[in-house]
């Protein structure tokens, strides 16, 4: 970890440091290892090693702090901690996270009221349920042939596995029940199945969940030519005479002085909403900047397993209870376009009589992801009158639900019935449909396209249209229709990238090389 002694130049500057920021670092170290590379996060450093799952932090209160740390503006407002509580129409946060005070819904339009981000290293990675199942159908990105290899190599840098719950003494069952009501009919790789996750067991059994750290890996951490700066705001993408990206203008935030750090290469991987505010900000405005905004409708219901005991759900070691029912994953179809998650919850939603007790891990949260009718009305934009809490151009969210949507939203809500119904016995007789930006799943403001025919900000490298050496990275470059938690083909996307990078970088360092030994 550097102060905020910024250097003059580096090869690379990346701004942001969630886990697609941090596929770049982690690519050019392992790939470009003589490239000079600097990130800059506007949040402080929560976890160690820097960018870790606070999730990972045993103590309660320090946890708890880490959590307060990266809500950036909005720390000290209340917050939830379970997505499900934000059903009651109260704008509140889940804990890391913070919303916007305004301009996030306009009269006749569905806005997107329970927007948030998070301000720390590591970004949201630092804060996320770690699912990362593959795209299917229409959510993969039909002009990318190497597309499924690039989802092995986000699988490795994330530290993918679907066998984190083996041990889990209701996961079998889960599945089993769901499998029945589910898989007729589908192919393979769309039937009920374990849902990968981005986490590792310790020896001693306890959970280790991926944040950016492990994407970053000890390639990144002991490259002598990295330096990450925490606390340091991104102001502007500096842009030579020639239109290619220079280098960026940075902030510290701790004494409010600016430098100009000149770069080759700049990397934007802020998030969905900040990604396209700084390309904004920096007068890098191509037509479709900030549209095609899309959000996943989330649906929630909650079920009791029957025909379980409590001697099916023995208790840790420690006396803390044991992880029982596993996460279970109903892949996304064409014909069904929703993403199922199941899992365990830690308490009943709805109140349980005294003298009713639950057996450990029998209550289960159902939850359905739905894709989005891509709009390019639908978009975040900037006002240049009004400053956010970080001195950048305000946003102003323009998010409306189609006939589409609404349609997909109905099915969505029977399904999830239906699933509950099979899984167990529903705890309420109705889902509970979130306010919009509740999944936290925000895409396309930057969306990558085959070709720059106005639909698109950036090339299928992630590389910005008509700003040669400026790459976007992060949810906002997907520009399909997922269902499915994004992360991990966001990741796929900047691994992509970042070899393009690494291959440009590898040539001018070998011809530099050369250069100086011809000198001497």
């Amino acid at each position: 970890m550097s102060s905020n002694r910024y250097p003059d130049a580096v090869d690379v500057a990346i701004v942001g440091s969630g886990p697609t920021a941090s596929a770049y670092a982690r690519i050019l170290s392992e790939e470009a290892p003589g490239a000079t590379i600097a990130m800059f996060e506007v949040g402080p450093t929560v976890s160690y090693p820097p960018g870790a799952h606070v999730k990972n932090i045993e103590d309660a209160e320090r946890r708890s702090h880490a959590q307060r740390a990266s809500e950036g503006p909005g720390a000290g407002a209340e917050t939830v901690n379970s997505p499900g509580a934000v059903k009651s129409g109260e704008r509140r946060a889940r804990p890391g996270t913070y919303l916007l005070p305004d301009g996030y819904a306009f009269p006749g339009e569905d806005g997107l009221p329970v927007a948030a981000m998070s301000s720390n290293v590591g970004g949201m990675a630092a804060h996320w349920t770690a699912a990362c199942p593959r795209p299917g159908g229409k959510e993969r990105i039909p002009f990318l042939p190497d597309l499924e290899q690039l989802l092995g190599d986000a699988d490795r840098l994330l530290g993918v596995t679907t066998h984190a719950f083996d041990g889990a003494p209701f996961s079998d069952l889960v599945r089993a029940r769901l499998a029945a009501a589910v898989d007729a009919g589908r192919t393979p790789d769309a039937r009920v199945q374990p849902m990968p996750l981005a986490v590792h067991r310790r020896e001693d059994g306890g959970l280790v969940w991926s944040g950016s750290d492990v994407v970053m890996g000890d390639a990144t951490r002991e490259n002598p030519q990295f330096e990450l700066f925490d606390e340091s705001l991104v102001a502007r993408v500096l842009v030579d005479e020639d239109g290619r990206a220079a280098g960026v203008e940075v902030r510290d935030r701790r004494s409010g002085e600016s430098r100009q750090v000149a770069a080759r290469y700049v990397v934007v991987g802020a998030d969905a909403l900040r990604t396209p505010q700084l390309l904004w900000a920096s007068g890098i405005r191509p037509a479709a900047l900030g549209r095609y905004l899309n959000d996943q409708a989330q649906v929630v219901f909650a079920s009791r397993l029957h025909g379980v005991t409590a001697d099916d759900a023995p208790r840790a070691a420690d006396g803390a209870l044991s992880e029982q029912s596993g996460v279970a994953w109903v892949p996304y179809t064409d014909e069904a376009p929703f993403h199922g998650q199941i899992m365990q919850l830690d308490a009943s939603p709805v109140p349980l009589a005294e003298d009713d007790p639950v057996v450990p891990g029998s209550i289960v949260g159902l939850g359905l992801f739905c894709a989005k009718d891509l709009q390019r009305e639908d978009r975040v934009a900037f006002d240049d009158d009004a400053r956010d809490s970080y001195g950048m151009p305000a946003m102003r969210i323009h998010y409306r639900l189609t006939e589409r949507d609404h349609s997909v939203l109905e099915r969505a809500r029977q399904e999830i019935v239906r699933l509950g119904k099979a899984v167990g016995e529903p705890l309420d007789e109705r889902p509970f449909v979130l306010p919009p930006g509740a999944s936290l799943h925000y895409q396309g403001t930057t969306r990558m396209g085959e070709y720059d025919d106005g639909a698109s900000v950036c090339s299928p490298d992630s590389e910005v249209w008509d700003v040669p050496g400026l790459f976007v990275a992060g949810n906002g470059v997907i520009p399909t229709a997922t269902a499915c938690n994004p992360t991990l083909t966001a990741v796929a996307l900047a691994v992509r990238a970042a070899r393009k990078i690494a291959e440009k970088l590898t040539g001018t360092l070998l011809m530099s090389e050369l250069d100086n030994r011809l000198t001497k």
